[in-house]
C-alpha cells in the first residue's frame, strides 16, 4: 500500500539518477515514465468520474440533450437574418410579406428556444453537480475512516483536510458552472463551423485555417498550465498543512517560542503559492490575448474575402452579414473557455489528489465470512505471533502467550519495547505479519468488525472529546445508554463529582469555554465512556498518564471495582497502576522477558524489580 500518495507524480516521485552511466536510466526513460504515470493518473481520474456520473446517467443525458438543442437554437439567429435579407426582403419588394413575417417569426422562436433551453441547461447541470459532489464528499469521508490506523498515522491531518475542503471546493466551481460553459461553447463552436460550410465552403476553409494557430496556441497554455496547476495544488495542501500543524499544536508553539520559525516557514509557502498562482495568470495572459488576436484578424479576413465576392456577385449580402456574425461568434466561446479552463486544470489536478485518496486500500480488511462472537468471555492468545510496521524491522518477534479470561494484566517495560504495538495487535488496530491472534478461539482477522468493537475496547493516552455534551461523550460506549446508566459509569471511575460541579452538569457542553475540562478529567470521561461501553477486554494504553495521585487513586478503585469479571490489559509507566494487576509482563525488544504477579516479581532481581525500585526512589 502506498501511505503517502504523491501530491504532484512529476515532483515527488523518487526516480534513478538521470545519468545513463551510473544507473542505466536515460532522460527518454524518464520521460517516459513520467508518460506512464501521468496516463495511470488521469485514467484513474476518470474512472472515479465515470462512478459520480452513472448513478446520475439520467440526469447527465437530460442536462447533454438541453445542452445540444439550446446551442442549435443559439447558432440559427444569424442563418435566419441571412434568410431575411437576401430572401424576405426582395419578396417584400414584390408585394409578398409573407416570407418576412416567417423569418421574423422564426427568429423569435428560436431566441425563446435559446432562452428556455439554456435556462433549463443551467439549472440542470448545477442538480447533477450538486449530487456529484454530495456523492464524492460522502464516499471521501467514508473512505478515509474506514482506513487502516497505519494510513492515519502517515497521511498528516492537513492533507486529509485538503482533500475534503479546497480540492473538493475546486471541483464544486467545475462542476457547477465550468462543465455546462465548455460543454456549451464546444457545442456552439461545432454548429457554428457546420452552418458556416453550409452557408458558403470557402469561408469555412477560412475557419479552418484560423483553428490551426488557434489548436497550437491552446496545446501549448494545456501543457503548461497543467504543470502550474498541479504544482498550485501541491503547495496550496502544504500550506494548509502548516496552518493546521500550527494551530492544532499551539501550545508547543507557544511554550518553545516558535512564533517567528512557524510565521517565516509560512511566509515561504504563502510566496511559493503566490508565485505558482502568478504562474497560471501569466500563461492566462497570454492565451487569452492570442485568441482575441486570431480572431479579429479571421473576422477582417472574411470580411475582405467576403466584401470582393459581393462585388462580384458570388455572394449575397445577407451571407456575407451572416458569415461576418458566426466567425465573431466562432470565437467568443474560446475566450470564455479559456476563462473556466482554469477551473477545469485546477479541478483536474484535484481530482488527481481525491482519486489516489480513495485508490488507498485498508490494510486491515472485515473478513469475507466472518464468525460470530455475541457474547466474548475474553480469553485472548498470541499463537507464533510475529509484527513488523510494513516493511520495516521486526518488532515483535516470535511471541506465544495466554492471557486467560477475567485477568487483570500489567503490561511494563521501557519506551520502545513494543508495549503500545502488542495492544494495538488486540485491538486489530493492525495485522499481524506472522502467526495469529485469537479471542476465545476465534482468529481476530474471521471477526465481524462489530463483534470486535464491541468486545475489546481501548482507551489511549489523548482522550479525544467530540463536540457535545459530557453526556453524549460518555454515552460513545453505548448510544442506547440511558441517563442513569451513564452516571453510573461516570460514578464507577470517579467522574461524577467534578461533572456535576461543571456549569450544567451532564449537559454541559465541552467545547464552551464554561464547559472546559483539564486533561485528567478528559480522561476520566473516557474512561467512563468505556466502562459503560462493557467491553470483554479492556486495554488501558498508559490511560493514567494525564491523572494527578488523587485523581489515579480514584480511578484505581473504580477500575478494582469494575474489572473483576473482564480481561484487562494496564500498559503503564507509573507503576503505581500496576498494583491493581493480577499478572504483570515486562517486556524488552518486544519479547515478553518476566511474567509473575507483581509481589513475586518486585521480591525477584529482574528488570521489574530495577523499575519497581527507580520508581519508589523517584517518590522518595
Amino acid at each position: 500500500m502506498s501511505t503517502e500518495p504523491k501530491e504532484n507524480s512529476r515532483v515527488t516521485t523518487d526516480r534513478p539518477s538521470s545519468s545513463g552511466i551510473s544507473s542505466g536510466v536515460t532522460n527518454e526513460d524518464e520521460v517516459m515514465l513520467d508518460r506512464a504515470q501521468n496516463k495511470s493518473v488521469r485514467s484513474r481520474s476518470f474512472r472515479l468520474l465515470g462512478s459520480l456520473i452513472r448513478p446520475n446517467r439520467r440526469q447527465f443525458i437530460w442536462t447533454a440533450f438541453l445542452v445540444v438543442f439550446s446551442q442549435i437554437a443559439r447558432v440559427a439567429g444569424p442563418a435566419i437574418i441571412a434568410f431575411g435579407i437576401d430572401h424576405a426582403l426582395p419578396s417584400l419588394l414584390q408585394g409578398d410579406p409573407a416570407l418576412l413575417w416567417a423569418a421574423g417569426i422564426t427568429y423569435l422562436v428560436a431566441a425563446v428556444l435559446a432562452a428556455t433551453l439554456t435556462a433549463g441547461y443551467v439549472l440542470a447541470a448545477a442538480r447533477l453537480s450538486q449530487a456529484m459532489l454530495l456523492d464524492l464528499r460522502l464516499r471521501v469521508f467514508r473512505h478515509t475512516q474506514r482506513l487502516s490506523l497505519e494510513f492515519h498515522e502517515k497521511y498528516t491531518s492537513g492533507r486529509i483536510i485538503s482533500r475534503q475542503t479546497s480540492d473538493l471546493e475546486a471541483l464544486r466551481e467545475l462542476l457547477d458552472s465550468g462543465v455546462s460553459s465548455l460543454a456549451s461553447g464546444l457545442m456552439y463552436m461545432i454548429f457554428t463551423a457546420v452552418t458556416i460550410f453550409v452557408l458558403d465552403w470557402p469561408t469555412g476553409l477560412l475557419i479552418l485555417v484560423a483553428a490551426i494557430p488557434m489548436t497550437f496556441l491552446a496545446r501549448w497554455y494545456q501543457k503548461h498550465s497543467q504543470i502550474a496547476y498541479r504544482s498550485s495544488r501541491v503547495v496550496s495542501a502544504r500550506l494548509i498543512v502548516h496552518f493546521i500543524e500550527t494551530m492544532t499544536g499551539i501550545r508547543a508553539v507557544k511554550a518553545f517560542r516558535r512564533e517567528k520559525v512557524n510565521a517565516d516557514r509560512y511566509d515561504e509557502l504563502a510566496e511559493d503559492y503566490r508565485k505558482v498562482t502568478v504562474r497560471s495568470i501569466n500563461l492566462n495572459g497570454v492565451f487569452q490575448p492570442g485568441l482575441v488576436l486570431i480572431g479579429n484578424v479571421t473576422v477582417a479576413a472574411v470580411l475582405l474575402f467576403g466584401g470582393f465576392r459581393v462585388l462580384g456577385g458570388s455572394l449575397e449580402v445577407g451571407a456575407l452579414l451572416a458569415l461576418l456574425l458566426y466567425s465573431k461568434r466562432f470565437f467568443q466561446p474560446v475566450d470564455q473557455m479559456a476563462m473556466f479552463y482554469n477551473s477545469f486544470q485546477s479541478a483536474a489536478a484535484a481530482l488527481e489528489k481525491v482519486s489516489g485518496l480513495l485508490q488507498e486500500v485498508p490494510t486491515v480488511r472485515p473478513p469475507k465470512n466472518p464468525v460470530p462472537l455475541k457474547n466474548a468471555q475474553g480469553r485472548i492468545e498470541f499463537d507464533g505471533v510475529e509484527f513488523r510496521y510494513g516493511d520495516g524491522p521486526v518488532i515483535l518477534p516470535r511471541l506465544d502467550l495466554t492471557l486467560p479470561a477475567g485477568q487483570t494484566v500489567a503490561l511494563v517495560g521501557q519506551t520502545g519495547a513494543g508495549k503500545s504495538t502488542l495492544a494495538k495487535v488486540i485491538a486489530r488496530f493492525y495485522d499481524v505479519s506472522e502467526g495469529r491472534v485469537t479471542l476465545d478461539g476465534v482468529d481476530l482477522r474471521q471477526l465481524a468488525p462489530q463483534d470486535l468493537r464491541r468486545a475489546v475496547v481501548m482507551v489511549t493516552q489523548e482522550a479525544f472529546l467530540f463536540s457535545g455534551s459530557v453526556a453524549d461523550n460518555i454515552a460513545l460506549g453505548k448510544p442506547e445508554a440511558s441517563r442513569e446508566e451513564i452516571e453510573g459509569a461516570a460514578r464507577a471511575v470517579g467522574a461524577h463529582e467534578f461533572i456535576t460541579s461543571l456549569p450544567e452538569g451532564y449537559d454541559t457542553d465541552v467545547n464552551k469555554r464554561g464547559g472546559r475540562v483539564s486533561s485528567g478529567q478528559r480522561q476520566l470521561i473516557s474512561f467512563a465512556r468505556a466502562f459503560l461501553a462493557d467491553p470483554a477486554v479492556l486495554i488501558l494504553d498508559e490511560a493514567t498518564s494525564s491523572l494527578d495521585i488523587p485523581s489515579e487513586r480514584l480511578v484505581q478503585q473504580g477500575l478494582q471495582k469494575l474489572l473483576g469479571n473482564r480481561t484487562a490489559l494496564i500498559i503503564a509507566h507509573r507503576l503505581s497502576t500496576v498494583e491493581i494487576a493480577d499478572r504483570v509482563l515486562v517486556m524488552h525488544d518486544g519479547a515478553v522477558v518476566e511474567d509473575g504477579t507483581p509481589a513475586d516479581l518486585i521480591s525477584g532481581t529482574g528488570r521489574f524489580a530495577t523499575l519497581h525500585a527507580a520508581w519508589r526512589d523517584s517518590l522518595v
